[in-house]
């Protein structure tokens, strides 16, 4: 009988906490009046561009989604430009999977295109974002991403702020892992 799976739980839960805690220490949740990125409103601003300047959160962040990363049937890591790079940067050194990050638009110069790193149609991939409140712009890259015809299963974000990234990714076929929770974090 093996005993990895409750380890890997309780694991989990424990550098969830020990997220919840760094990400409210390094100054990443605040509160106020703040537009997001969706155009909506909110009382809280998560500013997770915080948390991945800050070394010992951003390690944090890697080796719990990395412990997600080990369960799933992936071969890259990505993520779009701006906020998922670093985090998916440290994820593909906690994991040592290949990185591939989405650009949100294709560059007039170079190479023109709208991916750095390799990307076969036979990949498959695991999203990193920092915040999620529609998922629009994480779908947008998966779509991208699937053009080429490569596979996105799983997006991991450090926070999801529980209002509709799940479904909108679900009928996008993507399953949407979020480390923590406006809930949990606004506790």
């Amino acid at each position: 009988m093996s005993q990895s799976k409750p380890d890997t739980g309780n694991e989990i839960e424990t550098q969830k906490q020990e997220l919840i805690a760094a990400l409210k220490a390094c100054g990443a949740v605040r509160y106020g009046d703040f537009t997001l990125a969706s155009g909506k409103k909110s009382k809280y601003y998560i500013d997770i561009k915080k948390a991945s300047t800050d070394p010992k959160t951003l390690k944090i962040i890697a080796k719990q989604a990395a412990l997600r990363v080990k369960e799933m049937d992936v071969d890259t890591v990505s993520g779009v430009e701006l906020g998922g790079v670093p985090l998916a940067t440290a994820v593909s050194l906690e994991t040592g999977l290949p990185l591939l990050i989405v650009r949100k638009s294709v560059k007039e110069y170079g190479t023109k295109s709208r991916f750095v790193g390799d990307l076969k149609p036979e990949n498959r991939l695991v999203m990193l974002e920092d915040v999620t409140t529609s998922g629009g712009s994480v779908r947008d890259a998966i779509e991208v991403v699937r053009e080429t015809g490569a596979r996105v299963k799983y997006v991991i974000t450090v926070v999801d702020r529980e209002e509709g990234a799940k479904e909108k990714l679900k009928e996008a076929d993507a399953e949407l892992m979020p480390l923590v929770t406006a809930s949990d974090l606004l506790k």
